[in-house]
């Protein structure tokens, strides 16, 4: 018996180490958060005057739409402030055949609990904010989205 010891306390040893790297490695490869951080790089927001902030930012409302529990219907309009008056007329031609399909994908895989309070309105306006930026020519970048009327009601 005493001779197995040191064998069994090697044995528990090895396995302890083996577990402990399958947990880390397929802690980092499938953490999505650190691929979406590395993605996508960090936006500055500056202040602006009421005229430059009226210059860089469009508006698409009334956007209606079921949510994922079919019981439930959202109409929202939303405020897009990009970097430059530039950014702004391309966004406006494409906002209703290009940024309109992704708000309403988005809002459609969401429930009424996800979107209940402003946590939950301001994961939708960030999730809205990565995916319309991977959309948008490299030269044009969303710097924020507001959500300028929220209306959730049970059908």
């Amino acid at each position: 018996m005493r001779k197995m010891v040191p064998w069994l306390i090697s044995i528990l040893l090895a396995i302890t180490l083996i577990a402990i790297v399958v947990i880390i490695l397929l802690n980092t490869m499938f953490d999505d958060s650190s691929k979406e951080a590395k993605s996508s790089e960090p936006v500055k927001i500056e202040v602006l005057s009421a005229d430059k902030r009226v210059e860089v930012t469009s508006e698409l409302k009334d956007i209606k739409r079921n949510l994922l529990d079919n019981d439930y219907i959202v109409i929202a309009s939303f405020a897009f402030q990009l970097d430059s008056k530039k950014s702004k007329e391309a966004f406006e031609k494409v906002k209703d055949i290009q940024i309109r399909p992704i708000i309403n994908r988005v809002i459609a895989d969401m429930t009424a609990d996800q979107l209940n309070g402003s946590k939950g309105q301001d994961m939708l306006a960030s999730k809205l904010l990565n995916l319309i930026n991977q959309e948008l020519p490299e030269d044009q970048k969303l710097v924020k989205v507001d959500i300028t009327n929220f209306l959730m009601s049970q059908i």
